[in-house]
C-alpha cells in the first residue's frame, strides 16, 4: 500500500506577525489526523509563542519525497523576494537594506535576495510545481496580492505562471481575483483563514484569558478597553502627536483604558518605543501590552471592547468575535498595506466601510463601530466561517 504524500504547510511562519502564525495554526486545525510539516523562507522555531518551526525553502526543494504543498494564506501573491528577505534580518539591518534595495534596481534586488534566501525567485511565497523534484497536490489557501497589478512584468509573468502550475488557487479579496483574472488564472473567492479563529480556538483563548497579561489587564480595566495597535508607519513625532490626540479623545468619549499591543514584532513591524513614546505625548496614560505569545494577542483583542489599529489581522479577530472594530491606515502608505484592509473590507463587511478611517476621524468611527447591533455582528462571523469552510473543503478533497 502506497502511503499518502507529505503535506508541507509553506508561508512567513519564520517571522512574528500575527496573521502568518495563525494561517499555519488554522490549517493544522482544519487537518487533525495528517502529519504536517512547516517551511518558510528560512529556519526559525516560533513555538514558544504559538507558533512553529520551519524548515527552510532552500532545504525543503532538495527533499525526493512527493508533497503536498499548502500556501496557508497571506498577502504573498505580490511579495518580493528582496522585500522577505530584508523581513529576515536582525532589526537594523532590515532597515538598512529595505532602504539600500528599495533604490536599487531589479536585477540588483534579485542577486542580493538569492545571496540571502539560496533560491531564484522573485516572488518566493507563490512557488511553481517545477521547483520540486515530486510534487503533488499545490494550494493557495486565501492568499492576497492587492500589489500585484503594480509590479513589474517579469514579477507578474512568474506569478501567473506559478499559479497555472497549482492545483486550487483561492484568493481573499475581489481585487486580488480580477488581477489574477487578467493573468488568465481562475481564483476561488474566500475569506481568510482567520476568520476561523473563534470557532476553532474558542475554548483556549478563553484559558488564556484567566492567566498571565491578559488576565492583569482584564483585572485593571474593569470598565473595559480598547485593544489598539499601530505600526512603525506611524513612528515620526508629528504622526505620534496627532495618533495621542486621537486616543485621548477616544479614551474620553468611551471611558475605555487604551491598551496598546504589537500584532507583529517581525523588524519594520510594531515596536515597544514607539509605544512608549506615544504614551508620553498622551493625558490619558494607556497600558502597554508587552506579550508577543500569539494566544495572549487574540486573548486580549477576544476580550476587549473595540479593536482600532492597522493591523489586518487584528481587525479580523475582533471580526470573528463579532467584536466592533476601526482600521487606521497607516499615513504615508506602504503599497497594498492600506488598501488590502480596505480590499477585504469592501468584498466581505461592506456595511462597515466608514470603520476604516484617518486619525482625525478615529473617535467618529469607534462610535459608529460601537453602535452596530452584537446580533449583526456574530452573523456575519459565522457567515464568514461558513464561506472559508466552503473553500477549504474544496481544496480538501484534493488531497484524498
Amino acid at each position: 500500500m502506497t502511503s499518502r504524500p507529505r503535506i508541507v504547510l509553506f508561508g512567513p511562519f519564520d517571522r512574528h506577525n500575527l496573521g502568518d502564525l495563525l494561517f499555519a495554526q488554522v490549517v493544522r486545525a482544519l487537518l487533525p489526523k495528517r502529519d504536517l510539516g512547516y517551511a518558510g523562507l528560512a529556519r526559525c522555531d516560533l513555538r514558544a509563542l504559538g507558533g512553529v518551526a520551519t524548515q527552510a525553502l532552500s532545504e525543503l526543494i532538495q527533499d525526493q519525497a512527493p508533497l503536498n504543498l499548502i500556501h496557508a494564506g497571506g498577502e504573498t501573491l505580490s511579495c518580493e523576494a528582496w522585500e522577505a528577505a530584508a523581513m529576515l534580518l536582525p532589526p537594523e539591518d532590515a532597515r538598512a537594506a529595505a532602504a539600500r534595495y528599495a533604490m536599487a534596481t531589479p536585477d540588483e534586488q534579485q542577486r542580493w535576495a538569492k545571496t540571502q534566501l539560496g533560491i531564484d525567485l522573485r516572488a518566493p511565497y507563490v512557488l511553481p510545481k517545477q521547483l520540486f523534484h515530486r510534487p503533488g497536490v499545490f494550494v493557495h489557501n486565501a492568499v492576497g496580492g492587492i500589489a500585484l497589478a503594480e509590479r513589474g512584468p517579469d514579477f507578474q509573468t512568474e506569478v501567473a505562471a506559478s499559479l497555472r502550475s497549482a492545483d486550487f488557487v483561492g484568493v481573499r479579496d475581489h481585487m486580488s481575483q480580477a488581477t489574477l483574472a487578467r493573468h488568465g488564472v481562475s481564483a476561488v473567492l474566500m475569506p481568510d483563514a482567520a476568520v476561523m479563529v473563534q470557532a476553532l480556538f474558542g475554548a483556549r483563548i478563553a484559558l488564556h484569558a484567566q492567566t498571565g497579561e491578559a488576565a492583569r489587564v482584564r483585572a485593571a480595566c474593569a470598565a473595559g478597553y480598547v485593544a489598539a495597535q499601530f505600526s512603525l508607519d506611524f513612528a515620526d513625532a508629528a504622526t505620534l502627536r496627532a495618533l495621542a490626540a486621537a486616543l485621548d479623545q477616544l479614551h474620553l468619549q468611551t471611558g475605555f483604558t487604551i491598551v496598546l499591543f504589537r500584532a507583529g514584532a517581525a523588524p519594520l513591524h510594531d515596536d515597544l518605543a514607539m509605544y512608549r513614546s506615544l504614551a508620553a505625548r498622551m493625558h490619558h496614560k494607556p497600558l502597554i501590552f508587552e506579550s508577543l505569545q500569539v494566544w495572549d494577542i487574540c486573548t486580549l483583542i477576544a476580550h476587549s471592547r473595540l479593536f482600532c489599529g492597522s493591523s489586518l489581522h487584528g481587525r479580523i479577530v475582533a471580526l470573528a468575535y463579532g467584536l466592533p472594530r476601526v482600521s487606521v491606515p497607516p499615513p504615508t502608505l506602504v503599497p497594498g498595506q492600506a488598501s488590502k484592509i480596505a480590499a477585504m473590507i469592501e468584498t466581505w463587511e461592506p456595511d462597515h466601510r466608514a470603520t476604516l478611517a484617518e486619525m482625525n476621524g478615529l473617535a467618529h468611527a469607534a462610535q459608529l463601530a460601537l453602535s452596530l447591533a452584537p446580533a449583526s455582528q456574530q452573523a456575519l462571523a459565522a457567515s464568514l466561517c461558513a464561506h472559508y469552510q466552503a473553500g477549504f473543503r474544496q481544496w480538501h478533497a484534493l488531497l484524498e
